[in-house]
């Protein structure tokens, strides 16, 4: 509720040039000293407006930004051709925090992703996009169309590696995020060829790490299972080897697996923090969310256990790698909600580990309703892929 004095710069940037070779160039920048509710700037009267109009430019301030209707619209159409580095990064995170948010849809942003990521030519940056990518796919877009937005994305990543610069860090990243999104028989059969020699993408390296990553997509997709990942692991007997097939391991499908590994952190204490968190991530990869849905009062249940007997790195570890957040349905955030309520004297603390992933789900339930307003819900006989430009 706090309006703070802030020194932010703002920048104008236009078209110049057309299709493809079009780039966004600044042509204006000025700086000013926002305080209260409300700055005019008068360094902005009488100019025309621009293609783009950036606030908190060159990222002097700490600031949460949107942008305009023109402005988005450039964006929309031109976000690769953004000269600037940091001003593309500020781009994306005004277009991630308005999605976050439930401003923006999720679909729009997977849109804007696939069609511009592959300009991206800051490495840290397209590593965080990939994970928002996947993260608006999994958690934000309207449940009905998933299955159908997973297979436009991972089609959109595969054309992405494949035109990638071979062995360069792009290529592999988005191999990587391909394996993650593969759902369709041939973009699994693909992954499937990746792990074999790699030949399928000119000079991608299959390393110890990639492989782990192409083995558990096999694997969550039913296609891989025990004697593969024990056999992997024959020729990775490394620490890491050791926590990818814990992993690998907790990602295989059906109840039985899932119940293995939960018991494997709940049953028993004997788990490394690493082990726990690997152990974690494996069992929330699923395909069909309704697998988690056993685990939902069981996992409320542990909760005061879990607290009272692990270390505090432990204990956050297991509140918020379980926390079957893949469901993401109002029937989740009822159950953790009654269960905050039904314990006010609980510590402080455990009380934060458990409203954490609480607020990340209710975030993302918003972004599904916004993703559901803005594309509808699949008519009959739709696989729930939109199309668009780049597809």
């Amino acid at each position: 509720p706090t309006l703070r004095p802030h020194r932010i710069a703002v920048g104008l940037y236009d078209t110049v040039g057309e299709g493809a070779q079009a780039v966004v160039r600044r042509v204006r920048r000025i700086e000013i000293d926002i305080d209260g509710p409300l700055t005019e700037v008068p360094g902005l009267v009488g100019v025309a407006q621009p293609d783009l109009l950036l606030l908190n430019d060159d990222d002097l301030s700490y600031a949460k930004i949107r942008l305009d209707d023109r402005s988005l619209a450039t964006v929309t159409e031109h976000l690769g051709g953004v000269e600037d580095s940091l001003a593309r990064a500020l781009l994306w995170g005004s277009v991630w925090d308005a999605t976050r948010d439930a401003e923006f849809p999720a679909s729009r942003f997977i849109d804007l992703v696939l069609a511009h990521v592959g300009a991206e030519t800051n490495s840290t940056t397209l590593e965080t996009l990939l994970d928002q990518l996947e993260t608006a796919a999994r958690d934000y877009v309207d449940v009905p169309r998933r299955g159908g937005v997973d297979a436009l994305v991972a089609e959109g990543l595969w054309h992405l590696a494949a035109t990638a610069d071979p062995g360069s860090d792009h290529q592999l990243q988005f191999a990587t995020a391909y394996s993650r999104s593969a759902v369709t028989p041939t973009q699994v059969d693909r992954v499937r060829g990746l792990l074999r020699d790699g030949a399928a993408l000119d000079g991608l390296i299959v390393s110890d790490e990639l492989g782990w990553e192409l083995l558990t997509a096999l694997v969550v997709a039913g296609e891989a299972g025990p004697e593969e990942i024990e056999a992997r692991l024959a020729i990775d007997r490394t620490a890491s080897g050791e926590v990818a097939a814990l992993r690998a391991r907790a990602a295989r499908p059906g109840h039985v697996a899932k119940t293995e590994a939960w018991d494997s952190v709940f049953a028993t204490d004997a788990a490394s923090n690493h082990d726990v968190e690997a152990i974690a991530q494996g069992f929330l990869r699923v395909r069909d969310p309704a697998l988690l849905e056993p685990f939902v009062e069981p996992f409320h249940d542990a909760l005061l256990g879990t607290w009272e007997s692990r270390s505090y790195s432990i204990a956050e570890q297991v509140i918020g790698g379980f926390y079957p957040a893949p469901i993401a349905s109002l029937g989740l955030s009822a159950a953790t909600r009654n269960w905050l309520d039904a314990h006010p004297e609980a510590a402080p603390t455990l009380r934060r580990l458990v409203g954490e992933p609480l607020a990340d789900l209710e975030r993302a339930l918003a972004a599904q309703e916004r993703d559901r307003r803005e594309v509808g819900p699949p008519g009959p006989g739709e696989s729930g892929v939109r199309r668009s430009s780049h597809a």
